[in-house]
């Protein structure tokens, strides 16, 4: 599935990266009987019915126990397996935090752990299935890399690098099929360094996620209704940022917004923010995500065009950025 994926046509209708993600492990586990998935009642959810039918062997489920899921990861990874320990983010990033601070990172035990259904995913069940925290404490968490692919190419290949590390990391995954995103030929991924998908020098747009799309639709209206080209990037790690990636759009474009599907709090555009400013870069800057309030309830979709995390709120939001300049 995977190279059937990276010749998809660019802007085809795409797979949702829980299901790449899956046919990834799932091409991993033929050749690699090391590979372990670790679930909290969530193999339907996280689409990996298939892997079990598969490979028997290699998949535990624990039930609704997402403490005992990443205590039982480490302990399988410390004894040397490859596990993917894959539970909803909303929940594996709260109810098991202090397994994933002391068994996971400060432990040094290589688990990947897989946050499904991430950011506001699960729509109208509500605030509580919302993961729009992870970012914020995985990132104060050392030792941890924090991964947010795009699109199925973005999947694919961050399955296939984090199965190959003995480090710890977070890849966040949502349930919306995604497009395949570039513009510019881009072909390579490398975890630790953003994708640029667009070039443009009035305004770059820093997405990450299923926010990256939105971004360059945007990108593309703003182009064709007013004249401005936005550079859209696909910071998909947000741990280690891209610094010289940051150092660059900030020199070559006018202003930056960063776009992310999670609070506007401790995020993406925290991270980038702060990092700009101790580095003297003084360009307007704008955060758009989920504010620090009483979320909206709806689909996904409502509640991202509720904030306008849309083609036309983030070409509005844009507009007003670049307005400050005049």
């Amino acid at each position: 599935m995977g190279n059937e994926i990276l010749k998809a046509p660019i802007g085809g209708t795409g797979a949702a990266n829980q299901d790449v993600f899956s046919a990834t492990l799932q091409e991993l586990a033929a050749t690699d009987r090391n590979i372990v998935v670790v679930t909290s009642d969530s193999r339907g959810s996280g689409k990996l019915v298939p892997f079990g039918k598969k490979y028997p062997a290699q998949i535990v489920e624990v039930g609704i126990a997402e403490q005992n899921l990443v205590g039982m990861a480490a302990g399988l990874a410390s004894a040397g397996k490859k596990v993917f320990a894959v539970s909803p983010a909303c929940f594996l990033t709260a109810r098991a935090l202090e397994q994933i601070k002391n068994d996971v990172a400060y432990s040094n035990n290589p688990v990947k752990l897989i946050g499904i259904s991430a950011g506001v995913s699960y729509g109208a069940l509500g605030s509580t299935h919302h993961s729009l925290h992870d970012f914020a404490v995985l990132r104060a968490i050392h030792n941890m890399t924090i991964v947010v692919p795009a699109d199925s190419f973005e999947t694919t290949q961050a399955v296939q690098q984090v199965a190959a590390s003995e480090q710890p990391y977070y890849l966040r995954f949502g349930k919306k099929p995604m497009p395949l995103l570039d513009e510019t030929g881009e072909t390579t991924f490398q975890i630790g360094k953003g994708r640029v998908i667009r070039r443009g020098s009035d305004v770059a747009i820093i997405a990450n996620g299923e926010t990256v799309f939105p971004a360059l639709q945007a990108a593309r209206k703003l182009a064709t209704e007013n004249g401005i080209e936005a550079t859209v990037v696909s910071m998909h790690t947000i741990k280690p940022l891209d610094e010289k990636l940051l150092s660059e759009l900030a020199l070559e474009c006018k202003a930056i917004l960063t776009v992310e599907e999670h609070s506007v709090n401790g995020g993406l555009g925290e991270a980038c923010a702060s990092w700009l400013l101790k580095n003297r870069y003084h360009k307007p800057f704008d955060i758009l995500g989920i504010p620090d309030e009483y979320t909206v309830t709806g689909s996904q979709v409502e509640i991202l065009n509720h904030y306008g995390i849309s083609e036309s709120g983030i070409a509005s939001r844009v507009k007003t950025l670049l307005n400050t300049l005049t």
